[in-house]
């Protein structure tokens, strides 16, 4: 009875661990095969690095919308009022608040109004976006209660106005200080409509973490507004939050069915959902790429594995007329050119995983080299690159890099385990 040798046996990692390690010299690996070994590690550095700052990106850009804007805003179509004049407006916004609460899923519905008007203070103006609100509702809302940097007491807002970072810088103001809200839609006289002018103390300043947010937008309180823009008595949407954002569609109908006939809604996915689509192509398109990146640094393994098997040739004549068998043979090829890709694989996700857990410094380090500017949030949206690690990415690197250097290195390892031991030593 012949005793067959388990695949991979002890000594086929001897004879394998052998070749890695032999000097260039002696015929060992070649300098292709380093070469493949540091582009395996760069290619699968690239990839988790780029999926951290994709998922990062992506994760709190959608933080930034549903942390300081509704889920779903629920408008009124247009109908004409007895005195014969169009309008949105809603009259009845308390009673279709309430039937709105009463819908499962949702968690707060706030009535508001909202103006554009400008803004002026310390000698400087701007435009901005007002948004009346009731104090218990504002402190509902997790960018602007609990927002990454806040000035002042939310408390007191009943007592002033709210106001962004980037609307207090613009106009160099702060909180205690006053700025003077401007509407051309004021007073109406027989002679006509003059302009309203009326001048709030800043009792709070929010950083929400978006800058066309913390740029453009203030709060006021909610009967104050109304009387701003002239809208006594009426709302002009309802600002709806719900348990579980990323299902609102699911909502749609309920909350059509409880708003009324003349309900019109708009939820955060139909104001954003072109640019989220955007980000999943890019997604996408940038995986591909960067899966390319690494089958060409895969690719260089059967280059390394090719000098070596031809740097071998007598030596793997002589195993063969030892009693190796093909198989053997390939099995010990096959485990050269793995460990290349496990080893490049290894370094890759390391490099790539502390890329992600330290970018706050590594950005830092490279903004301040560049002598700053690198990242302008204007542009961006967001403050700074963010990263997540999620465990999907990662395994998709790792079952990427890893499959493609063990598809390639087949066929080299095949090569050599057919070749012919006669042929092999014959000049020997």
């Amino acid at each position: 009875m012949v005793n067959r040798t388990a695949p991979f046996a002890r000594y086929e990692w001897m004879i394998a661990w052998r070749y890695l390690r032999a000097r260039r010299a002696d015929g060992g690996v070649s300098v292709m095969t380093w070469i493949s070994l540091v582009g395996i590690t760069l290619a699968v550095f690239a990839l988790i690095a780029t999926l951290a700052v994709r998922a990062g990106f992506r994760a709190e850009f959608v933080d930034t919308i549903l942390g300081a804007n509704a889920h779903v805003t629920v408008y009124s179509t247009v109908y004409v009022t007895p005195d014969g004049q169009s309008t949105r407006a809603i009259t009845d916004y308390a009673a279709m608040a309430d039937r709105l609460r009463a819908v499962p899923g949702v968690t707060r519905v706030a009535p508001l109004v909202r103006g554009q008007v400008m803004a002026a203070g310390q000698g400087r103006n701007t435009g901005i976006e007002v948004y009346g609100i009731t104090p218990e509702d504002l402190a509902t809302i997790p960018r602007v209660a609990d927002p990454e940097q806040a000035w002042g007491d939310i408390a007191r807002f009943a007592e002033g106005i709210a106001i962004g970072s980037g609307v207090a810088r613009e106009l160099g103001v702060g909180v205690g200080d006053r700025i003077r809200l401007i509407s051309p839609d004021g007073v109406k006289t027989p002679f006509g409509t003059s302009p309203r002018v009326n001048a709030y103390e800043v009792v709070y300043v929010f950083t929400a973490g978006r800058y066309d947010i913390d740029r453009t937008r203030a709060y006021l309180p909610f009967a104050e507004t109304q009387s701003f823009f002239n809208r006594e008595g009426v709302a002009d949407e309802l600002e709806v939050m719900v348990e579980n954002p990323d299902r609102v569609e699911e909502m749609t109908l309920e909350l059509l069915r409880a708003a009324g006939e003349r309900a019109l809604l708009w939820s955060w996915r139909d104001a954003s959902g072109a640019f989220l689509r955007a980000l999943t192509i890019e997604d996408n398109v940038m995986f591909i790429i960067l899966s390319i990146l690494v089958l060409i640094a895969a690719m260089n393994i059967v280059s390394g594995l090719i000098m070596l098997v031809k740097n071998k040739g007598r030596d793997i004549g002589i195993l063969r007329t030892m009693g190796l068998t093909e198989g053997a043979v390939l099995r010990v090829f096959f485990i050269c050119g793995a460990s290349v890709g496990l080893i490049g694989t290894g370094a890759g996700v390391i490099l790539g995983c502390l890329f992600a857990i330290y970018i706050d410094t590594i950005f830092s380090a490279v903004n301040y080299v560049s002598g700053g500017g690198v990242w302008d949030p204007s542009i961006r949206g967001i403050y700074e690159l963010p990263a997540k690690l999620q465990a999907h990415d990662v395994a998709s690197a790792v079952i990427l890099s890893l499959g493609l250097s063990f598809v390639v290195t087949i066929f080299p390892a095949r090569r050599a385990a057919r070749m012919n031991p006669v042929e092999a030593l014959r000049y020997e």
